[in-house]
């Protein structure tokens, strides 16, 4: 742990204001081992945290910033894709500070470095190794998480030798804090829609971890995202094409995670309700005549964004990996 006389992280974050920074917060404010030093927006300088995040209110007086402090170890980056690579190009961060980015500036390898500093695709049940030497972060895509941590055991073995079909819904919250036509109440509310079908940014991503492990990868994603209804959470359905008998495919799941404390594997249903608020992943492996399918769900602002960021913080560190992120789903 570095320049901290508290031995505590010390920890700056930029776009504390939107739904990703909301989180963050309420994730570091109870962290036993991290000091919330600045919490960074320029809409919001001098107002109160609790006056934007109002469920905090009684929880911390820490008030916005408009200014950067470099008397940290950490800074995350909890702002709109595309605007990461313009505040780094913008401002000259200190190697000493660790850097952790939620947009998808820098996830692809080709994208991974700008000025100096490279970035490590952050998703620990993939890179834990390196994520822990790392200087930076790339925090994966919400999406990216929930199809990757379903399909990764299979591309460990060679097994993806097919195309895989998802169908996924996401909740509100995964628009981000904008407003758009397709994220008003009115609009979402007792509705369902399909967007952005077989073409979704984030299966790049995936395809470059599943590439990762799989050597060749070149088989078809046949992705369709869905808008739900509700404001937290994606449920995917993953399935394709396999050899593999039931008790083989929860051997192979159960073995890949055995030492990752938030993915989780059954043969049980399970539901969103589950892992809303927490930072798990849930998988359900179950076989279909020839085909394997894998139900993957995860809480698209935790384990999708800002808990996967703490998650790798820990990591960065030398933490409990669990630090911060013993938190409870809401059973009813």
């Amino acid at each position: 742990m570095t320049g901290s006389t508290s031995n505590k992280v010390r920890a700056g974050i930029i776009g504390g204001a939107g739904y990703t920074g909301g989180e963050m917060l309420r994730i570091l404010i109870n962290h036993p081992n991290v000091e919330i030093v600045f919490v960074h927006s320029n809409s919001n300088t001098g107002n109160h945290v609790y006056e934007v995040h109002t469920d905090l209110f009684g929880d911390t007086n820490l008030r916005f910033s408009g200014e950067l402090s470099f008397a940290i170890d950490v800074l995350f980056l909890c702002v709109g894709h595309g605007d990461a690579k313009k505040f780094l190009e913008a401002n000259d961060i200190p190697d000493s500070i660790k850097i952790i980015d939620l947009s998808q500036d820098f996830r692809l390898g080709q994208n991974s470095k700008i000025k100096n500093k490279n970035f490590v695709y952050g998703l620990p049940e993939l890179n834990k190794e390196a994520i822990k030497i790392a200087q930076n972060i790339a925090n994966p895509g919400c999406f990216a998480t929930c199809l990757q941590l379903g399909l990764l055991p299979l591309a460990s073995k060679g097994l993806l030798k097919n195309e895989v079909h998802v169908a996924a819904t996401t909740g509100s919250t995964g628009a981000g804090q904008s407003l758009a036509p397709t994220s008003h109440f009115t609009w979402r509310n007792d509705n369902l829609s399909v967007y952005k079908a077989f073409n979704h940014q984030h299966l790049n991503e995936i395809g470059q971890s599943l590439g990762q492990l799989q050597t060749g990868f070149n088989q078809a994603i046949n992705f369709i995202p869905y808008r739900g209804d509700f404001t937290r959470g994606i449920i995917a359905s993953i399935y394709t094409d396999s050899d593999l008998s039931e008790e083989a495919a929860l051997k192979l799941y159960h073995e890949y995670y055995e030492n990752d404390p938030f993915t989780h594997v059954t043969s049980r249903n399970i539901d969103l309700k589950q892992i809303v608020n927490t930072n798990k992943c849930f998988l359900q492996v179950r076989k279909h005549d020839g085909k394997l399918l894998i139900i993957s769900i995860l809480d698209n602002l935790l384990k999708g964004a800002s808990g996967q960021a703490v998650q790798n913080m820990n990591l960065l560190f030398g933490l409990d990996e669990r630090a911060g992120l013993r938190l409870k789903a809401a059973a009813f």
